[in-house]
């Protein structure tokens, strides 16, 4: 989005934020036709086939994109499939004879759009696609995890991003997964059955790629409809704001501690030694899961685990059918060694130390929560979508915050100041 296209009225009116978004159940028009790629592949795993599709990218400012990685089948998860949707024009592109327009007729002068699969795996030089990603608007769904995998398997951060998630809670919208979302604009229903697929499987069956490519199909006509909407109601700009800030969040690499990545939901609760118990076994999880190149709960899930961890410390000795002699001996190795660690070797347990919040902090936070809600209740919005309880609390404890926490048009709707 270009600075020209943002919202010319930096302080909206309390008329314009009385007015909530109008949910219709009609399918609304698109000038943007959902039609079959003219590309002569639909899945580009050849330096040839690449350079065609980039020839289709530096036409375009605006296209859409998903990805697939294989985070439930691997220890490492690495990007598999890269969706890309890119629009066109009738008069220079054939589409070939399955073009759907509201009419039910092709019209010549209306945009198409191509639907490709990038296959990262195949040997392919992706630097000239994430150059040609980098002067481009980027289309997405619930972006967050596609930007950070985009970051990790492309080496690439975009600059401008639209959000259709974003966007559709912006207007308020209730639903608003992908799925949802096309069946309110589209009245298509998107068939389910490959989300826990392994996308890294060579050759790709077709059911798999025509799932993958429903995931970016839509997205360029999608974002189009919300965008006419915000533009109503003269939200274009908070949507940007919200964009930047997801872009920023996804750049941020997430780290933890060494010492906490045994830590696992429950392990809070477990006396000295079975956390020791746990800790060991949780590295031998590491070291199995690596080796066979599957993700750790493929190995052994947390709750059983922990359930694991308090029997050895208890005396008994846990096993799993599933297991294999090899897999067993080292299991029970693990919390062997664990057991007959000193107490010096223990893990040091996190020490709670809860306060509660002063008077005054209370009384802002539910100040806040006010001004929070009757914003919300006004134009339309869920009140988590302007400000989390948690954030609150965090602001009224350090006004200071804010800036960190909440876009300017968030700051706005609550009224507080930088």
């Amino acid at each position: 989005m270009t600075n020209d296209e943002r919202n010319p009225h930096p302080k909206m009116t309390k008329q314009l934020l009385k007015q909530p978004h109008r949910h219709s159940d009609s399918v609304t028009p698109s000038s943007l036709v959902i039609g079959r790629s003219s590309l002569r592949s639909p899945i580009i795993a050849t330096d040839a086939q690449l350079t065609e599709l980039l020839a289709k990218i530096d036409a375009a400012d605006r296209i859409a994109i998903d990805i697939e990685a294989d985070s439930l089948h691997s220890y490492r998860e690495k990007l598999c499939l890269l969706q890309i949707s890119v629009p066109a024009v009738a008069g220079i592109d054939d589409a070939g004879p399955d073009v759907e327009t509201g009419s039910g007729t092709r019209d010549q002068r209306s945009r198409l759009q191509h639907d490709v699969i990038v296959d990262p795996l195949a040997d392919l030089d992706l630097q000239p696609l994430r150059q040609a990603f980098e002067d481009r608007e980027i289309v997405l769904h619930g972006g967050d995890y596609d930007l950070r995998m985009l970051r990790r398997g492309l080496n690439f951060t975009a600059q401008r991003i639209f959000d259709t998630m974003i966007a559709a809670r912006l207007l308020g919208l209730r639903e608003f997964s992908l799925a949802a979302l096309v069946k309110r604009y589209f009245d298509v229903e998107l068939p389910k059955g490959s989300q826990k697929a392994d996308w890294a499987k060579r050759p790709l069956p077709a059911r798999m790629a025509e799932y993958a490519i429903n995931d970016v199909r839509y997205l360029l006509s999608l974002a189009e409809k919300l965008e006419a909407e915000l533009d109503r109601h003269q939200r274009r700009d908070w949507l940007r704001q919200s964009c930047q800030r997801a872009i920023e969040q996804a750049a941020v690499a997430r780290v933890r501690k060494q010492d906490e990545f045994w830590r696992i939901r429950g392990s809070g609760s477990l006396k000295a030694l079975a956390a020791a118990v746990l800790r060991a076994l949780w590295q031998w999880r590491e070291k199995e899961a690596e080796m066979a190149d599957r993700p750790p709960f493929h190995i052994l899930q947390n709750e059983k685990l922990l359930d694991a961890a308090v029997g050895f410390a208890s005396g008994s000795v846990p096993d799993y059918k599933h297991f294999s002699s090899r897999r067993r001996q080292a299991f029970r190795e693990a919390a062997r060694i664990a057991l007959a660690a000193p107490e010096s070797d223990w893990p040091v347990l996190p020490r709670r130390f809860g306060t509660r919040p002063s008077v005054e902090t209370v009384r802002r936070t539910e100040e806040l929560q006010r001004r929070r809600d009757k914003s919300a209740e006004e134009i339309g919005l869920e009140p988590s979508f302007i400000a989390p309880r948690h954030t609150l609390e965090a602001i009224a404890t350090d006004q200071a915050r804010a800036a960190s926490l909440l876009v300017p048009w968030q700051r706005e709707l609550l009224g507080v100041t930088v």
